[in-house]
């Protein structure tokens, strides 16, 4: 089922495109960076970083089994992580396509996996009610037409036999939009087309990327699209090209994204779980549960989401460590999900002990820190109707310390006491506090 056919009405969201509103309402997806860099196991960059040669980069295409790809196995994580959506990485800069493009022959289905990655991908996850997307890579370090010698990032980049090599970029313009068109021709309604990445003079018209929207929005006028094209999101009337949301990368931004009227910007940081997006299979400085939920409130205090990666091995098999963090912050999420499913930002400061999320009256505290003595709610004296602890709904007094009224610069505040030196949930407790309309 598309995303779009479950439209949220909440009133925060009236301003923003329909196409946006069960996006800002999810809140945390999973980002999946699989293809045959994962044999190499050194990262998703491992073409530019060594410099690997089209040639020397075939035995990888030629070993490419994908023997444990389950994706109703990924689903099944995501969906147990409390993740709403996935992106998969269709073609990455690498030129590898996972789909079975007609317009190349360095696909999956010409490896010995020998079929469309992409479609299975695709059944699964809309299997579990989950929300579709496409990452695909305007770059392109295997077509003949992509230009090499002297790019910044291209593997090629200083080998002379390029220099006067004779390059024609509509030709590969002509193939990078095809392509689009029939990621989303041929297999149904996707929710998000999330590109990667413009940089130097290689951003907008370059990719004719006016163009390419408006192809884009005649197949699927619903999907949203990420603003790696190029323009300015920001800008008080951006470009046709300039996205739906904005894409920060390994990066909270530090007080969420506006436009230049002052307007809450719809935005998605994407987070490694260790230090790379593809397999890298010595890489095991894997972030905990308690960082990933704390990253996950700040996103959703700021009016954003989290996109968090995971990057399956050559075999294609999820690392248990990824999965051992999934299913924690899954299972904080079954207890705490109210607190970001359908959330946004509170006008409310932010607190000295943590953060704030809001839906509605519902004001939502986490607590990172217990202090001493009762947490203080600033502002909030004779607002509160009924708090409770999130995770079990046990309730909590609202109370006045009795030496409150001797500070002036507090009587206006309310104040909860959590009984012992502890939090109850050292990740983060949340309180939820009903307040008056």
């Amino acid at each position: 089922m598309q995303k779009t056919e479950e439209k949220t009405s909440m009133e925060k969201y009236g301003d923003y495109p329909e196409r946006i509103k069960w996006f800002m309402h999810d809140r945390i997806g999973m980002f999946i960076h699989w293809g045959v860099y994962a044999i190499p196991a050194r990262g998703e960059w491992v073409r530019s970083v060594e410099r690997i040669s089209n040639e020397a980069y075939q035995p990888y295409l030629e070993e490419f089994d994908a023997a444990r790809y389950d994706p109703r196995a990924w689903a099944r994580a995501a969906k147990l992580a409390g993740q709403k959506y996935a992106v998969l990485t269709t073609k990455h800069h690498d030129g590898f396509c996972l789909f079975d493009s007609a317009l190349t022959d360095y696909k999956a289905t010409n490896t010995p996996a020998g079929r469309d990655l992409v479609r299975e991908f695709v059944d699964a996850f809309r299997s579990e009610g989950l929300g579709v997307g496409f990452y695909y890579s305007i770059i392109d370090w295997h077509h003949d037409d992509y230009p090499a010698y002297g790019d910044r990032i291209h593997p090629e980049r200083d080998n002379e036999e390029f220099r006067d090599k004779s390059i024609d970029f509509n030709r590969y313009l002509t193939y990078m939009h095809g392509q689009v068109r029939e990621l989303l021709t041929n297999y149904g309604p996707i929710d998000i087309m999330w590109f990667d990445y413009s940089y130097d003079d290689m951003t907008g018209e370059k990719w004719k990327a006016t163009e390419l929207v408006r192809m884009i929005r005649s197949i699927q006028p619903d999907i949203i699209i990420d603003n790696r094209l190029g323009g300015n999101i920001k800008a008080a009337e951006p470009e046709e090209y300039a996205g739906d949301f904005h894409s920060p990368e390994q990066i909270i931004p530090p007080g969420g994204i506006v436009d230049a009227n002052g307007k809450s910007v719809p935005w998605e940081a994407c987070v490694t779980l260790n230090d790379n997006w593809g397999y890298h299979a010595e890489d095991r400085a894997y972030k905990s549960p308690k960082q990933v939920v704390r990253t996950l409130v700040e996103c959703v205090s700021k009016n954003g989401n989290l996109l968090l990666n995971v990057g399956p091995d050559a075999k294609g098999e999820i690392p248990k460590p990824s999965l051992d963090v999934l299913a924690g912050v899954g299972e904080w999420l079954r207890l705490n999900g109210d607190s970001i499913y359908g959330c946004s930002a509170s006008s409310l400061p932010k607190p000295e002990w943590g953060r704030y999320t809001q839906n509605g009256n519902k004001l939502y505290a986490h607590v990172f820190d217990r202090g001493v003595g009762p947490i203080y709610f600033q502002g909030l004296k004779g607002k509160i109707k009924k708090a409770r602890l999130l995770r079990d709904g046990s309730e909590l007094i609202v109370s006045v310390p009795w030496m409150a009224d001797r500070y002036s610069d507090i009587e206006s505040g309310a104040f909860i006491t959590l009984k012992g030196a502890e939090l109850p949930d050292d990740w983060d407790t949340v309180i939820e506090l009903e307040l008056y309309s």
